[in-house]
C-alpha cells in the first residue's frame, strides 16, 4: 500500500525523516540526558522506537500516559510533569514508581495518599501555569521528606521562551529562568535538574540542566519549522481534494483532523485560506512565481492527494486514532495512537 490509496484524511509519518530526528536528538541529549515527552506523540509504539535510540526515561503529561505505556510493556523512569490531585488515577500508576511534579501543599499530599514515592519540586521560572513561587521551593521539599518522599531534584518550564527570537535573546532570558532553577535546585537537594523542550534545545545544551523535555523534534510541525531547527517534518495529514472552483480547491482536512491552536496548516505551495469542520480551503500563491522553489501554479484536480502540514503536533496527533509510517511512499506499518485523549 502507498499513501496515496490511504482512506483520507489519514496521519502518516515519513520513517526516514523519524529516524533523522531521533537520532539528531540522541545524539546531541543521549540516554538519560533526553526525556522524551510522550504528549507530543501520544503513541507506545514511538515510544518503543525512541527506546532504541537510548532513552530511558519519559516525560508525560496525564497518568493514563503513564498507564498506557506500563500496558504497552514499557518499563522505564516515568516523570508525570504536571501537577494532579486526582488521587485515583496516581494510585493506578503508584506501582510503575513514578516521579511526580509538585508545587504545593495539597499536591504533595495527594502523591502521598496516592502512594506516589518520588517527586520533583515544580518551580515557576516565568511562564504563568503550574510552579511554585522559587522561595517556596525549600519548604515543599522539607514537607515531602517529611512525608517519607524521596524529593528527587526540581523541574521548571520555560515554555514561554520556546519560541523568542532572535537566537541571542532566547538565549539570554533561558539563562535568567534557568538561574532561578538551578538556585533552587541547590536549595532543594536531588540530582534532576529538569527543564525545556524543542524550542530551547540548543540553549540547554549548556544551561546546567540534567535532562531535557522534549516532545515536538520527533515529528515537528510548522511553528517550529519556522525556527530553522536541522529536525525534518516527519509528519502530514494526507487529504484529497474534494472540490475544485476557478480560484480555490477544497481539502476534505479540517478542524476535527489538525491541531489548530497555532494556526492554519500548511499544503505545500499554496497559500491555506481557513479550516472548517471536514475541510482546509487553499490557494494558488499569488507570487507563486517568483518564489525561489517554483510553486504550483495551478491547483489540483478533484480526486488528487495533498499533503495537509499541521501547525501543532500534539493535539493533531491526539485527533487520530493511528499514524501510518512510510518509507518515501511505501507504508511499511501502522501505530495505534494509543494514548490519545485525556
Amino acid at each position: 500500500m502507498y499513501i496515496d490509496d490511504l482512506p483520507t484524511p489519514a496521519l502518516i509519518v515519513e520513517a526516514n525523516a523519524l529516524e533523522h530526528n531521533l537520532g539528531l536528538m540522541a545524539g546531541l541529549y543521549p540516554g538519560s540526558r533526553l526525556r522524551p515527552h510522550v504528549k507530543a506523540h501520544k503513541c507506545s509504539a514511538l515510544a518503543k522506537v525512541q527506546q532504541r535510540f537510548g532513552h530511558t526515561g519519559f516525560t508525560c503529561a496525564t497518568p493514563r500516559e503513564i498507564s498506557g505505556l506500563v500496558r504497552a510493556g514499557i518499563e522505564a523512569d516515568f516523570l508525570l510533569a504536571n501537577e494532579s490531585l486526582d488521587t485515583a488515577r496516581l494510585g493506578a500508576i503508584a506501582g510503575s514508581n513514578p516521579t511526580v511534579a509538585v508545587d504545593s501543599d495539597e499536591t504533595i499530599h495527594a502523591a502521598h495518599r496516592a502512594g506516589i514515592r518520588n517527586v520533583l519540586i515544580d518551580i515557576f521560572v516565568g511562564l504563568p501555569r503550574c510552579g511554585c513561587e522559587p522561595d517556596d521551593a525549600a519548604r515543599l521539599a522539607d514537607l515531602a521528606r517529611s512525608l517519607k518522599m524521596n524529593v528527587r531534584g526540581v523541574m521548571g518550564y520555560e515554555g514561554h521562551l520556546m519560541m523568542v527570537t532572535p537566537p541571542a535573546d532566547k538565549k539570554s532570558q533561558v539563562a535568567a529562568a534557568m538561574e532561578t532553577l538551578l538556585a533552587c535546585a541547590a536549595k532543594v537537594g536531588g540530582d534532576v535538574v529538569s527543564a525545556g523542550g524543542t524550542g530551547t534545545y540548543r540553549e540547554h545544551l549548556e544551561s546546567g540542566v540534567s535532562e531535557l523535555q522534549a516532545g515536538s523534534y520527533a515529528l515537528m510541525d510548522t511553528q517550529y519549522a519556522s525556527l530553522g531547527f536541522p529536525f525534518q517534518q516527519a509528519v502530514h495529514v494526507v487529504g484529497t481534494v474534494i472540490s475544485r472552483s476557478a480560484g480555490w480547491a477544497v481539502a476534505d482536512v479540517g478542524l476535527k483532523a489538525l491541531g489548530m491552536d497555532h494556526g492554519n496548516p500548511e499544503v505545500d505551495g499554496y497559500d491555506v485560506w481557513f479550516c472548517s469542520d471536514e475541510h482546509v480551503t487553499f490557494a494558488v500563491k499569488r507570487d507563486a512565481a517568483s518564489l525561489p522553489v517554483p510553486a504550483p501554479t495551478v491547483l489540483p484536480r478533484i480526486g488528487e492527494n495533498v499533503l495537509v502540514t499541521p501547525a501543532h503536533i500534539d493535539p493533531t496527533m491526539s485527533q487520530h486514532e493511528r499514524i501510518y509510517v512510510h518509507r518515501e511512499g511505501l507504508v511499511v506499518d501502522e501505530w495505534a495512537i494509543d494514548l490519545r485523549h485525556w
